[in-house]
């Protein structure tokens, strides 16, 4: 129906917007997490993940390998959906209409949710240590459904301005070789609504020429800009490139004819000039170092503070993108067209067409349409950079990928299909570590360490075809058991007691547990392996003081592996070990001290100077113990002047406690001389001095 003062009512809501956002109150708002696989990232009620829009941080989302901090690439997304020759209900016309969520407008006025709502195959396990639970990101599921195809569906809803409607689906699959890409399934129908109240719709008008219209900044990785400097982190040494696009079928980065079957873009870390590292090997023929890959020579560079990684590993060899799996031709053809997208192109992500959106702002809305429908451009970003350039090609933020799908007609109650997947892939932990070593030692040059690097784009459209398959199965990829429904791990005097609960699978065959040492982002071995009933171990191959890490993954027959979806045939298919990984230490515990003359500080002195490879607690550089000690007692720790820097409350009734040599305000301690009073609860005392030495 009509509806008066329309304009109003938006314009109204946009200012409403702005308040909340100054208040950091945005009460529409919410965001859920994709967690289960080896990519993990949040995805926003809104339609888009902006640039900032979940934590005031610019890389946050899309983190691969999810198991190690600050692998976040994602810096901003943007959704734009434009039409031509358009009316309101006021009678207002526009010959080119775009309502927009980011990449850096909240999209409120524009963008009005509906819907969303996670949804798992099966409830997920609780993991506890020490009766505590241990996650990394706290479940939030809404429901579970066990006819689900995929293992979690995020299903977000959101009207627009324009009166078409957006229905997002976000599938994960934590399947070993599927978990590295997230699948996005959109419909756009037009239903005239511009927002959740029903009784408020536009005239039932024909959209015309709707172009869909997709950006990607990315910036891999938010580590590496700890490392390689700060903008960085906003993506202006990010190199793109793209295939299926019907360009040149070679590429500078990428020789031959080779991959342009698949309709994808991508980015990955190219080279930063200004990052200028003594000893670092420059780029032939030019005077900047090749920092490709990202190696670590300098921890504390631009405030990297992990002292212990020094040895060159590469810090941002991963490559992400987006592919296209499916596009209907048109309303009611459903044939997926092979020549959508069909704008490719890379936009300056600091680009004034890329803040202040405006649905009313004509003169922009024009320009943002020619971007939206300008064709495939050429020569690609990679190409145009070439092997020795700059990425940023001279611009203060560098540059984002964007796809656009159209043009489509969509008359009243006509709808559009748009599947895509975003993945990543690249070395593995410890390949980067070992090029990396290589490449800092000088065993190899710049250029093999560069040639590996590259490798990893292999690996990203390996992981583009296995999201082709798998849409195009159906997603009837081959699964694994379900993991256990509850894993528990306690520390002990004499062991690290873990326990299971069975799941009710009959594909389960049994069960492997592996474990780190130090931190929970370290190596991981198999410890354990077991049948389909045992549901216990205990871990007695442990040394008092060190920091024990576990997961426990469910094991299927080899036989189950059909080789659906690219699935490499024949694997026993192990549940993902991100449904019960511990984030949290499990400790060798010692019985209480008899006497309080027992007491020892280890090690004393404590020097800061010692090989992190031979420190008596692998992993945890800043820690010393405080051992045979009642099993409760308060310790008190003093300067040599006698200032109290913080208080410890041992309740556990061992006889370990550990510190990490911070004070109660969190700030590592200095050099110096440091009195350990311990206190029982009957008031019996014990004086303990140690030094630090930094």
């Amino acid at each position: 129906m009509r509806v008066e003062n329309l304009k109003t009512q938006i314009v109204m809501a946009a200012g409403l917007a702005i308040i909340l956002s100054s208040s950091n109150v945005l009460a529409q708002f919410s965001t859920k997490w994709m967690s289960i696989g080896s990519l993990q990232s949040w995805y926003s009620n809104m339609g888009c993940e902006i640039e900032e829009g979940r934590v005031k941080v610019q890389q946050d989302g899309l983190r691969w390998p999810a198991i190690y901090p600050y692998q976040d690439m994602e810096a901003a997304k943007g959704l734009w959906i434009g039409v031509k020759n358009y009316t309101d209900a006021q009678g207002n016309f526009f010959p080119y209409k775009v309502v927009h969520v980011g990449p850096r407008v909240t999209g409120v006025g524009e963008f009005f949710p509906l819907a969303f709502k996670t949804t798992d195959r099966f409830s997920l396990p609780q993991v506890l240590v020490d009766a505590t639970p241990s996650y990394s990101i706290p479940p939030d599921v809404d429901a579970v459904d066990p006819n689900l195809q995929e293992d979690r569906l995020i299903y977000d809803s959101v009207n627009t301005a324009i009166g078409l409607t957006m229905v997002r689906k976000i599938i994960g699959f934590s399947q070993q070789f599927h978990d590295n890409y997230i699948i996005y399934d959109y419909t756009f129908t037009n239903t005239g609504n511009i927002n959740d109240d029903p009784k408020i719709e536009l005239p039932n008008q024909t959209l015309d020429s709707v172009y869909i219209f997709f950006q990607y900044r990315y910036a891999v990785n938010r580590q590496a800009a700890m490392v390689i400097g700060s903008p960085t982190q906003w993506g202006i040494n990010t190199m793109n490139d793209a295939r299926g696009d019907g360009l040149n079928p070679s590429s500078t980065f990428f020789p031959g004819n080779k991959d342009n079957d698949v309709r994808a873009q991508y980015s990955w870390h190219g080279n930063y000039p200004p990052f200028q590292f003594p000893g670092m090997p420059f780029l032939p023929g030019t005077s900047h170092s090749d920092n490709i890959g990202a190696p670590i020579w300098a921890p504390d560079q631009y405030g990297y503070v992990d002292k212990s990684d020094t040895v060159g590993r590469l810090g941002g060899a991963q490559f992400i993108g987006i592919v296209t799996l499916h596009a209907d031709k048109a309303p009611g053809d459903t044939s997926d067209d092979l020549n959508q997208p069909s704008t490719t192109m890379y936009v300056g992500s600091d680009d004034p067409l890329n803040s202040q959106n405006d649905q009313f702002n004509v003169p922009k809305m024009t320009q943002e349409y020619a971007w939206m429908s300008s064709g495939h451009m050429s020569p690609r970003h990679a190409d145009k950079v070439g092997p020795t350039g700059d990425p940023s090609l001279g611009t203060t933020g560098g540059w984002s990928i964007a796809n656009g799908y159209g043009p489509y007609t969509l008359h009243h109650g006509e709808s559009i299909h748009l599947v895509m997947a975003e993945a990543a892939a690249g070395l593995s932990r410890e390949a980067c570590i070992r090029i990396g070593r290589k490449f800092k030692q000088g065993v190899i040059t710049a250029a093999q360490k560069d040639d590996s690097v590259y490798t990893g784009r292999d690996s990203l459209f390996q992981t583009f075809r296995r999201a082709i398959a798998n849409y195009n199965s159906g997603y009837k990829i081959p699964r694994p058991p379900l993991p256990p429904s509850s894993f528990s791990v306690n520390s002990a005097g004499d062991r690290i007691s873990l326990s299971w609960q069975i799941p009710n699978d009959p594909k389960l065959k049994g069960f492997r547990i592996y474990r780190a040492t130090g931190r929970y982002d370290s190596t991981y071995s198999m410890v354990y392996q077991c049948g389909p009933t045992v549901n216990s171990y205990n871990d007695t191959s442990v040394v008092r003081g060190i920091a024990y890490y576990y997961y426990i993954t469910s094991v299927g027959d080899p036989a189950d592996d059909n080789g659906t979806g690219n699935t490499p045939p024949g694997i026993a298919l192990e549940s993902s070990r991100y449904y019960t990984q511990t984030y949290d230490p499990a400790y060798l515990r010692r019985a209480p001290g008899k006497d309080l003359s027992d007491i020892r500080v280890v090690p004393n002195p404590y020097n800061i100077s010692a090989d992190p490879n031979t420190l008596l607690y692998p992993g945890e550089p800043n820690k010393i113990a405080f051992l045979n000690i009642p099993g409760q007692c308060t310790i008190k720790i003093y300067t040599e002047l006698g200032e109290l820097i913080n208080t410890i409350q041992h309740t556990n009734n061992s006889g370990d406690e550990y510190w990490n040599l911070t004070t109660s305000s969190n700030q590592i301690v200095v050099s110096g001389v440091y009195i350990a009073v311990f206190q029982t609860p009957s008031g019996q005392t014990a004086v303990r001095k140690f030094v630090v030495i930094r």
